[in-house]
This record gives C-alpha cells, structure tokens and sequence, in this order.
C-alpha cells in the first residue's frame, strides 16, 4: 500500500535520513584495509544512538547487525565478520536509524585503497544510474519508468540488473509500498504521487544478474562470482518533483571528493 507523507512527516523523516547519512560519512572516515565490518557495526551503532536514533535494521526481521556490509561480490545483505577488509575490496555499507517514529535507509559503496579499474568503472555507472532512476520519481509518471531507466543505462553498458532484490517505500515501516525494481517497461505500475518516500536502490552486477543466497540465510552473492555494486537514497515527492532526503555529502567530506551530483535534487544547498 502507498502511504503519501505529509510534509511535516518528511521533514521527519529527512532527520531519520540524515543521521544514516552522517552515519556513512563516519564510516567513510575509518573504513580502510585491516579494519573489519564487526568494527564498523559497533561504531555505526554507537553513532546512530548517541544521535538520538536508534539502529533501523538491527531486530528487523531477525537481522542480528547495524550495518549490512557487502564486500565484492556479495550483492546486499552482507553480514559483519572478523574478516579484516584487504585492499582492493570494494564494500556496500547498507544502513538504517529510526528517529521519532520514522527510518532513514540508505547505502554507498566504498572502494578500499587500489581497486581495479573496472570494477571502479562499475560503481560509476552503478551510482550515475540512482541519479538517473531518481530523474524519472515524478508526479505522473509510474514505478517501472524509474526501473527502466536504471535498466537500459545499466545493461547498455554490459552490467546485470538484479531482478530479485527491489528498492521500496518508506515511512513508518522500514518496507512500504510501492516496490520499487530496478527494471522494468515504461509506463507499467502504481502512478506515482504527491508525498510518496521511497528508497531507490540500483544492485548491478559485473557480470550475470543471478544471484544465490548463502548458508547464513542473509549474504547475497553473484552466481558467477563477479563483484557487485549497491547505493541507495531516500527521495520524497515535493510539489511534483524528486527530493533527497539522504546525502553522500558526509561520505564526501571524509574523502575529499568535490560533487554537484545532488544539487539538482535539493531546494536549497546542504550544510555539511
């Protein structure tokens, strides 16, 4: 069911967004060779707190972590280890809050010192298609018209689109309606409006777009073993037109990286 936001309830929700968001921007500062995902589990969950949230995914459906950490070819739904992150990994650091009733969730992959230049090609693309699927997140245009942009960008250049795994409503759950793939057929599915928060989620594969699940019922990984990208923003409908809820900006700042990608999706600059 689609449950449209008020804009007091967004600017709720923004708060929830933002703490996951300076929550990444953390993680972006530490995460480098010789530190394990379970070391940023217990960090992200002492920040998220000390932030007045509290973590959105731990207990949620069972999920025993804070962070999802998904490293190369694991696809989403990673779980934190003792395994110490090695240069040339690339992680999905997927995570959540909930603050005054309302979850942030949203994700950024991080590349971990000399990563291969095709698989930093793949994360390009990756983050250049959320930005493209967030274009077509308007009034009056429908659920599939994000998919198939995202789709078309990504297969055109030799990727697999997940078909298994979608983004999704937002709000006082942490899954609403609408679904949300990131395939499709322009002009199919639930028409979009005015309110509506959802997380927009491209999961594209080096190379085959199946997937498996692994013995822990949790770690999704590629079927031929190729590395896999994830990034997620949280983006309500305002007068019509795709907003941000959540940023890379802090991720950013930690990095030193320069971008004006999000300007076009904001009323007005963000502070950082």
């Amino acid at each position: 069911m689609i449950i449209p936001k008020t804009r007091e309830e967004i600017e709720l929700m923004r708060e929830s967004a933002l703490i996951v968001s300076k929550t990444l921007g953390m993680i972006a500062s530490i995460i480098k060779p010789g530190v394990t995902t379970l070391e940023l589990d217990r960090l992200a969950e002492e920040f998220i707190m000390d932030h007045g949230a509290v973590p959105g995914f731990k207990g949620l459906y069972g999920c025993p972590s804070t962070l999802l950490t998904s490293v190369n070819d694991q696809v989403v739904h990673g779980l934190p280890t003792n395994r110490p992150i090695e240069d040339g990994d690339i992680v999905s650091v997927d995570c959540g809050a909930l603050k005054n009733e309302y979850y942030g969730d949203h994700a950024y992959t991080f590349e971990i010192g000399n990563v291969a230049e095709e698989t930093k090609k793949l994360l390009q693309v990756t983050k250049e298609s959320l930005y493209i699927g967030i274009r077509e997140f308007k009034v009056g245009n429908r659920v599939e018209d994000v998919g198939s942009a995202i789709q078309r960008y990504t297969e055109a250049k030799g990727y697999g689109v997940v078909r298994e795994l979608v983004g999704h409503g937002l709000g006082k759950k942490m899954h609403e309606g609408p679904e949300m793939p990131n395939y499709g057929k322009r002009g199919r599915g639930k028409l979009f409006v005015e309110g509506l928060v959802v997380a927009i989620e491209p999961m594209i594969n080096m190379g085959t777009k199946n997937i498996r699940q692994l013995k822990d019922g949790w770690t999704i990984v590629t079927r031929d073993g190729k590395p896999s990208a994830h990034f997620e923003h949280d983006v309500a409908l305002i007068d019509g037109k795709p907003e941000l809820l959540s940023t890379f900006a802090y991720v950013y700042k930690a990095l030193g990286i320069v971008s004006d990608e999000e300007n076009e999706f904001r009323r007005e600059p963000l502070a950082v």
